[in-house]
């Protein structure tokens, strides 16, 4: 596996698999014991449907299981980032 640093993922665009703008990552929650990758907190984009998605406060949480990849943006699995 790649490694890619946490600094280099600050403020990179999320997109969907579908090609539309998600937002901007903002942070990620790990947990601090097994250091797995929970979320990714993204600053959405204003003209998401943050309905669709797990939201807490101003922004949403996409499981860090729905990403696919990772170069100039991060691509995530729509159907897998959204809610039920």
């Amino acid at each position: 596996m790649v490694r890619i640093f946490a600094k280099n993922l600050s403020k990179k665009n999320v997109m969907s698999s579908d090609g539309s703008a998600l937002g901007v990552l903002y942070n990620i929650v790990m947990n601090i014991h097994s250091g797995e990758l929970i979320n990714l907190v993204v600053k959405p984009d204003l003209s998401v449907d943050k309905s669709l998605y797990q939201v807490e406060g101003a922004y949403m949480l996409i499981p860090f299981g729905a990403v696919r990849a990772v170069k100039d943006f991060i691509v995530v699995d729509k159907n897998e980032a959204m809610m039920g």
